[in-house]
């Protein structure tokens, strides 16, 4: 029987484990391996600085052989495969630091549908994987609550749960969460079409599950700071889990608004889809702000098609998840639920080839 964590996590040092983001810094996930990064955060004025940068501190014991069992919303898209990408780096690191070999070395599983919606196959994926009792177990939640038995199960079991990208409403369930300030995100869209639109005009919002929580977080933000601005007006917010067909939802749109002004999608498939229907309809003149730096919203970007995306840094989302769930191996691990949040980044022509957003920029 695995033991819950209850010891106070230990600080390794200021400079290793907070971010600074402009206003925004990052809370810490302390784990074996001390990561240094900065993010630049929208019209930051801080100089260009270092890439990431891995400090191994091998004095953090973590459990040798531990077996890390990953239940994604999905492993389908350039997202989902950044994500991967780098929890198997983290692993990779890990392993090399601690000359870990054969049954010491730590393992990953990483399973999810190829449909973020698919909520029931990721909640039978996950009574699967607790069933054969892994070390730890990290879930990126298609539906907040619907994985409520199964992580009870798991704290039963004595697995302690890390989420990612998208959290879970049960927070006593969970020991860490990982993914972007998803209302930043959702601000800063705000922000961006108010100044495209020169404030006034109209504005669709399309979103994936409204019960996932990034997505939620997201439109609710882009709402609420869009409200500062009284001539921009939201006629439609459509969450794909509230109709039949997302396709012909937005095609609809499309035709009940033909003077529609603006869009803004809260993730990469949405923002490729209504990209390729906005397009297909000859509605050049909508101010279109997508979310991630998809490979077709980065060739929109450059055509004029879109005036910018909001992007993420997935495959760091997935590295500091793994420290995460290693970090609940050890003697010293979380007393509390611990939060990392990592900034987005305004993408637009100025920042497609820009080395410094590189990690924001999916390939």
């Amino acid at each position: 029987m695995k033991k819950m964590a209850s010891a106070s996590i230990a600080i390794l040092s200021v400079s290793a484990l907070f971010l600074a983001l402009g206003t925004h810094s990052l809370q810490p996930v302390t784990g074996p391996i001390k990561v240094k990064a900065q993010d630049k955060a929208l019209d930051s004025d801080s100089e260009e600085q270092a890439p990431l940068l891995s400090q191994i501190d091998t004095s953090s014991k973590i459990q040798p052989g531990a077996k890390i069992a990953v239940v994604s919303k999905s492993k389908k898209g350039q997202f989902w495969s950044l994500v991967q990408k780098g929890m198997e780096q983290a692993v990779s690191d890990v392993n090399e630091a601690y000359n870990f070999e054969k049954d010491d070395k730590i393992t990953m599983t990483f399973e999810g549908s190829s449909d973020e919606t698919d909520v029931e196959s990721q909640v039978n994926t996950l009574d699967a994987v607790i069933a054969e009792n892994p070390d730890v177990v990290c879930v990126s939640a298609g539906d907040s609550e619907s994985c409520q038995a199964q992580l009870e199960s798991a704290r039963e079991n004595g697995i302690p749960v890390v989420t990612f990208d998208s959290d879970v409403s049960s927070e006593d369930l969970v020991s860490a969460y990982c993914g972007t300030d998803n209302q930043k995100l959702g601000d800063i869209a705000a922000k961006r079409m108010a100044h495209y639109l020169s404030n006034h005009g109209t504005v669709a919002v399309f979103s994936p599950q409204e019960k996932t929580l990034s997505s939620k977080s997201r439109v609710e933000a882009f709402q609420e700071s869009i409200a500062d601005y009284p001539g921009i007006e939201v006629v439609q917010v459509i969450y794909s889990d509230q109709v039949d067909d997302m396709e012909a939802a937005i095609k609809g749109v499309l035709e009940i608004y033909p003077k529609l002004d603006g869009i803004f999608c809260t993730n990469g498939d949405i923002s490729d889809l209504c990209l390729s229907l906005v397009q297909d309809a000859g509605r050049d003149s909508i101010i279109f702000i997508g979310t991630d730096a998809t490979s077709a919203q980065q060739d929109a970007i450059r055509d004029g098609a879109e005036v910018g995306t909001l992007s993420q840094k997935p495959y760091e989302i997935g590295y500091q998840t793994i420290l995460a769930a290693l970090q609940t191996t050890t003697e010293d691990s979380f007393s509390s639920k611990q939060t990392t949040l990592f900034d987005p980044a305004w993408i637009d022509t100025t920042a497609l080839d820009d080395p410094y957003y590189a990690d924001y920029i999916y390939e």
